[in-house]
């Protein structure tokens, strides 16, 4: 069997999560988390609509993990995302991570905000 390294390019991947943070291209953030192509920072959740919206142009589809168990967002973040132009898909935070890891592994325009587990 023939491995490949997986190249990640400008983007990290999430290595772990656990309770209230996250690991990501081996640094830890305490409490939510945003990340995609222009690095890792923290998010101020749903209210934090401004990081969320500078990924306009940058990515086609923003992954947004709404802690242990699925969520609905507010209806009004959901809708500015997609008037801007991004995509939005909702799920869990564990499951938004394996996706997230998964797209950026294929070179994908991709971005991640995590709320913790």
């Amino acid at each position: 069997m023939r491995m490949n390294e997986i190249s990640y390019d400008n983007a990290a991947p999430v290595d772990g999560y656990g309770p209230g943070f996250f690991r990501i291209g081996g640094q830890v953030y305490d409490g939510s988390v945003l990340t995609g192509p222009s690095g890792s920072a923290k998010w101020g959740g749903y209210d934090d609509r401004d990081g969320l919206l500078k990924l306009a142009g940058q990515v086609d589809v923003l992954f947004i993990g709404t802690g242990a168990e699925l969520a609905h967002i507010p209806s009004d973040l959901r809708a500015a995302l997609e008037d801007s132009g991004i995509g939005v898909e909702i799920m869990n935070s564990p499951s938004a991570c394996r996706t997230y890891n998964i797209l950026l592994s294929e070179g994908r325009r991709i971005a991640l905000a995590l709320l913790p587990v």
